[in-house]
């Protein structure tokens, strides 16, 4: 029998290329996603789609009645760091509790695999770099600490009710495939709102802190294809069960603002004139996975993850979707 696999935030970025790798490799797939961020047209046309939320205990209940699933893969948040701090309260109620509310449904249905989408921010200011897992866990906004309730939720939901997670911890996602690709609104990511100076959307693009201990003064991340992404999380279905275990997914290379910059117009053949800012508050200088952990459990290592590759990706999907799932 095909598995069949709730993905929640199906219609979101990352969400909608792990149901593409999904469908592809012969599973069933489940979209469950309330379009507060996501598109209708982002979501497969191979996958069955549900317009709901995921604190929602009766939709959610009379979705696994109707679908009963043998996996999810948990995507549903908000997901906005500054927004995070303005406003803690919707962080704590959309990813902790609805993401519970989820929980307790599926394990009262019998689903006993759940791969969470959490996020490098749990780390906070790391002390070292590369970041390896069992460094010092200490998030810096709400939504880094949102991510970590739930990591320890499900650590506790693996003790009393057997189930089994994995928490994969992004660093940076970005780039784009052939159909899928970044369409937010407002857009926080580095690499679209870049692109964006090269499609003439904006004049400039934002450089946060020149002044940080790196080597060209601007901050340092770990970048990541989302085809790459996705990859980690059909993996993480198939390891066997044990308990609930974290892994990171970065490349372990770090790249800086300015690095990011030069290469947009490398990609383009655009100037891509840029404004130098002040930093912003909680911004970290370099965060960098140590992604040796993923590679043992998984079996993964990014593909397509070069950062010319990354920013040609995303160009070629830009350009064909001006207007993102609008176009």
């Amino acid at each position: 029998m095909t598995a069949r696999v709730l993905v929640t935030g199906g219609a979101g970025y990352i969400g909608s290329v792990v149901a593409d790798q999904l469908l592809a490799r012969g599973y069933e797939v489940v979209v469950l996603d309330d379009l507060s961020t996501g598109h209708r047209r982002a979501v497969p046309a191979g996958a069955t789609f549900v317009d709901g939320g995921i604190g929602d205990r009766a939709g959610v209940t009379a979705l696994f009645a109707r679908y009963p699933v043998n996996a999810i893969v948990h995507m549903a948040a908000v997901a906005i760091v500054e927004e995070s701090v303005a406003n803690p309260e919707k962080y704590r109620t959309n990813n902790v509790a609805a993401s519970q509310v989820l929980l307790d449904v599926a394990v009262a249905a019998g689903v006993r695999r759940f791969v969470f989408s959490s996020s490098c921010t749990v780390y906070g200011h790391p002390a070292a770099v590369p970041i390896v897992e069992d460094a010092p866990k200490s998030p810096v906004s709400p939504y880094g600490e949102s991510k970590l309730a739930f990591e320890r939720v499900l650590g506790e939901y693996a003790a009393r009710h057997h189930l089994a997670s994995v928490s994969l911890r992004y660093f940076n996602a970005a780039g784009a495939t052939e159909l899928r690709g970044e369409d937010h609104d407002p857009e926080s990511h580095l690499i679209p709102n870049v692109l964006g100076v090269a499609l003439g959307k904006r004049p400039s693009v934002d450089v946060f802190g020149t002044d940080y201990p790196t080597p060209d003064g601007t901050a340092v991340r770990d970048y990541i294809h989302v085809d790459d992404l996705a990859d980690a999380h059909v993996r993480a279905l198939d390891i066997p069960p044990d308990g609930a275990i974290a892994l990171n997914l970065g490349t372990g290379r770090g790249t800086s603002v300015r690095q990011v910059v030069d290469a947009a117009r490398r990609v383009t053949g655009h100037p891509i004139p840029v404004v130098d800012k002040p930093r912003r508050p909680g911004d970290p200088p370099e965060l960098v996975a140590a992604a040796q952990r993923a590679t043992a459990v998984l079996g993964w290592c990014p593909q397509r993850s070069g950062l010319d590759e990354i920013l040609a990706s995303a160009w070629r999907w830009h350009r064909a979707h001006p207007r993102g799932y609008r176009s």
